[in-house]
């Protein structure tokens, strides 16, 4: 099994219509966050799929996947590389999880980032007191690094630990880009979920500081008399 192989299968399932819209979808001109991305136009349950035929492929293989030109083959790569990290021994998801952090660069839009960083580094993390490496991501001043951090603590935050994701959500109150707003908000809201006092008690500190969007995703699940309260703040 090999990624030669794997872009193979996949190119046969190649649809322009949805080649177009997915261009669309994940922003793709010049500018916009996704620009130059190509895609064949897949599905994800046809990705995923696929993907579960090449389960066995060595994370040479997988490098070289991730390194495709094509959107669908890079998601295939990380379904390979979450499945593996699921079945594999401590030594082994220690492998994947450094070899996760050291190919970021193929893990390059929103949807790449949300299947696999809290399914790795977030279940890595979770039952580990080092967690430097989220506080590195986050530093990097790249948009998907970045993602990755914030989207991994949904295992944490799973686990009923929220330090992490209030932290995170602080630092990015300034950022620049709406999809930090957005993901930030979305795992407040998940925080939420599990402890409303901790989200709020959170909210309450930072409401008059956080961007709209994440503080409107952040409070979707609250009750609707305390939304009304906290967007009058």
């Amino acid at each position: 099994m090999n990624a030669q192989q794997l872009e193979r299968e996949l190119k046969k399932l190649k649809d322009l219509k949805r080649q177009k819209e997915a261009k669309r979808f994940f922003k793709c001109k010049k500018g916009e966050y996704g620009e130059g991305d190509l895609f064949l136009g897949i599905a994800v349950p046809r990705v995923r799929e696929i993907a579960k035929q090449f389960e066995g492929m060595p994370l040479i293989e997988i490098k070289k996947a991730l390194n495709s030109k094509w959107h669908e083959v890079r998601a295939a790569a990380l379904f390979v590389l979450v499945a593996k990290f699921q079945k594999g021994s401590e030594d082994e998801k220690k492998e994947i999880v450094d070899f996760y952090i050291n190919n970021t660069k193929g893990i390059n839009n929103w949807d790449l980032v949300d299947l696999s960083a809290y399914k790795i580094l977030g279940e890595w993390l979770k039952d580990k007191k080092d967690r430097n490496v989220l506080y590195t991501l986050a530093a990097s001043g790249n948009l998907w690094r970045e993602r990755i951090a914030v989207v991994s603590t949904y295992a944490l935050i799973k686990k009923n630990d929220f330090k992490e994701i209030f932290n995170l959500s602080e630092r990015f109150l300034s950022h620049k880009h709406d999809l930090m707003h957005k993901v930030c908000g979305w795992m407040l809201r998940e925080a939420g979920k599990k402890d409303e006092g901790a989200l709020l008690k959170f909210i309450l500190l930072h409401a008059t500081k956080m961007p709209r969007t994440m503080l409107r995703y952040a409070i979707e699940k609250l009750p609707k008399d305390k939304k009304v309260h906290i967007l009058g703040l």
